[in-house]
C-alpha cells in the first residue's frame, strides 16, 4: 500500500475506509458497478472536504498557538493579549 507522507488516525481510517468500498465493489456482481462509482465519487468528495476543513482549523489553531505564545513572552502589543 501507497503510504501518504501525511500520518493522521482520520487520514488512515478514510483511507482503509474506501479501499474497504473499493474492494467490496469488485467482489460484488457486476450489475452495481454503477452504484459502486457513484460510491467511489461521494467519498473521494467527502474525503476532500475534509482534509479541507481539517487544513484550515489546523492553520487557525497554529496562528492562535503563536498569537498565545507571543502574549506570554511579552512580544506583542499588550492591546492585542
Amino acid at each position: 500500500m501507497n503510504r501518504l507522507p501525511i500520518s493522521h488516525p482520520a487520514i488512515d481510517f478514510l483511507v482503509t475506509f474506501i479501499q474497504g468500498r473499493v474492494q467490496r465493489a469488485r467482489a460484488e456482481e457486476t450489475s452495481r458497478g454503477a452504484s459502486a462509482v457513484e460510491w467511489v465519487i461521494i467519498s473521494a468528495v467527502v474525503v476532500t472536504i475534509v482534509g479541507v476543513v481539517a487544513a484550515l482549523i489546523n492553520n487557525a489553531l497554529k496562528g492562535k498557538a503563536t498569537d498565545v505564545g507571543n502574549c506570554i513572552k511579552g512580544t506583542t502589543d499588550s492591546k492585542t493579549c
